[in-house]
């Protein structure tokens, strides 16, 4: 890195790219429309550069330990590929995806370009010795924040919703869809009772229901003052969900599964839903993240986060529509700051980049073994 003036020249190289492989057992089993996730299997990223005081640093959630040992080889077999070039988002970005042109960029290998894509962020931002949101030409804030529920079932729901209520959040979400309505209209009353009628509440299908279900489902949650449902069908059915919108009166949440600004611009053509959430890993990383702010933006939606909160509280404070930021813990016991949350908004790292830095003596004992 140089000086000149005013002005800094990032000039660092990639010395390395390496990927570790982590299952963290949650405090919390996460239920789900699909099942239950007993486990968070992450992949740690670090991009080691010529200068030994800046080293990049992400993750990737893989959702299922089935998925662990391909995404870390991805991971480190394209990183290889960049390795002695320049530690710029944007070149890399180009190289990776042009060698996966035939293979495509869908799934496993979408989310290790940006795993690889959010730790060159994180670079270049301590290289300039600022704060990721300040990079990117924004200013620290409170975001926001809503509490993910991991419980699904009435009692263990609502109890979880006072919690985090009575920890300063003013909203919550809840996941449905493993039962009948009877079974969801249970659950969201319990939440109801226990948080009372000024905290927001949001449900969540997680893409389980038929187009016609969700269209009868929802005619009933319709008088419940829910503040929005989200993916109640397959997330790839552009025109079921845009069925779906265009007769529920409560605002339809999507696109966690947008992998990238053109999947994105389809919903909007297809005015698929009201507001869009964006996942820093399937959307492209940081930079995937700033095309797609920019489309929210000219449609006017409201964008909110999922999952991936310490870097989605960078992301959210330069997004001109930012809305919630999704909490919902999952790397926080590796890391020497986990992600703040005060009086119900996220409070992101005034450190130099996106502020992740590893407890290396948790990590040790959570390594996988592929050997």
């Amino acid at each position: 890195m140089t000086t000149e003036g005013n002005h800094i020249a990032v000039d660092l190289h990639i010395r390395q790219v390496r990927a570790r492989a982590t299952d963290v057992a949650p405090d919390r089993p996460t239920e789900t429309a699909a099942g239950t996730m007993t486990s968070t299997p992450l992949v740690l990223i670090d991009i080691l550069t010529d200068d030994p005081d800046v080293t990049g640093r992400s993750y990737l959630r893989c959702y299922t330990p089935t998925a662990l040992q391909p995404l870390t080889h991805l991971v480190t077999n394209l990183g290889s590929l960049v390795e002695g070039g320049p530690a710029a988002p944007a070149a890399v970005d180009t190289i990776l995806r042009t060698h996966l042109r035939l293979l495509g960029t869908e799934g496993l290998a979408g989310h290790a370009l940006a795993g690889i894509d959010m730790a060159l962020w994180d670079v270049l931002a301590q290289a300039c010795r600022v704060p990721l949101t300040v990079l990117l030409g924004g200013q620290l804030r409170p975001i926001p924040a809503y509490a993910s529920l991991p419980t699904m079932a009435p009692a263990g729901a609502a109890t979880e919703a006072e919690q985090a209520v009575t920890g300063g959040f003013t909203a919550v979400k809840v996941k449905l869809g493993r039962g009948d309505l009877n079974a969801d209209l249970a659950t969201i009353r319990a939440v109801r009772r226990a948080v009372g009628d000024s905290v927001a509440i949001m449900v969540d299908y997680n893409q389980s229901l038929s187009v016609p279900e969700a269209v009868n489902r929802i005619r009933v949650l319709d008088d419940l003052g829910l503040y929005w449902i989200e993916e109640p069908t397959r997330a790839d059915d552009d025109s079921g969900h845009a069925r779906i919108a265009a007769t529920a009166r409560t605002p339809i949440q999507l696109g966690e599964n947008w992998a990238g600004p053109r999947e994105m611009a389809r919903g909007l053509t297809a005015a698929t839903s009201d507001y869009g959430t964006l996942d820093a890993m399937k959307i492209g990383g940081v930079t995937g993240w700033l095309r797609v702010a920019a489309l929210a933006d000219t449609a006017a939606i409201p964008v909110s986060s999922h999952t991936f909160g310490e870097l989605s509280a960078h992301l959210l404070a330069v997004t001109p529509t930012a809305h919630w930021l999704e909490y919902l813990d999952h790397a926080g016991s590796l890391l020497t700051e986990p992600l703040r949350i005060h009086n119900g908004h996220a409070i992101a790292s005034s450190r130099p980049g996106n502020g992740l830095r590893w407890d290396e003596d948790r990590i040790s004992h959570l390594l996988a073994d592929f050997s």
